[in-house]
């Protein structure tokens, strides 16, 4: 399974962002998707999820302004960033895991979204 995430970028507080994280090799239907974020100096922090079975988790520092999406079609996740805060600016990630599992096996490279103030 490889996964290719986009969409970062420099934008203002208050602004938003759509990342996208395309996979390749295995259909997204058969793995529960996952976006994490690595702020500097900080450890990666769990952001949000979407199963398989179409339940949806999110952090509280996120929740209400950003929402995870699927396509099943394309093979893509998406994450929908709005009201964006300086503290949400770090390097996001999407990540897979397969049903019936407990970690996430396959990573995308990151992409870097910064917020200014």
């Amino acid at each position: 399974v490889q996964l290719q995430a986009s969409g970062g970028g420099l934008v203002q507080v208050g602004g938003s962002l759509r990342l996208s994280c395309a996979v390749s090799g295995r259909t997204i239907s058969n793995y529960d998707m996952g976006w994490y974020r690595q702020a500097p100096g900080k450890e990666r922090e769990f952001i949000a999820s979407s199963w398989s079975g179409g339940s949806t988790y999110y952090a509280d520092s996120v929740k209400g302004r950003f929402t995870i999406s699927r396509d099943s079609v394309k093979n893509t996740v998406y994450l929908h960033m709005n009201s964006l805060k300086p503290e949400d600016t770090a390097v996001y990630y999407c990540a897979a895991r397969a049903l019936h599992t407990t970690t996430y096996d396959y990573w995308g490279q990151g992409t870097l979204v910064t917020v200014s103030s």
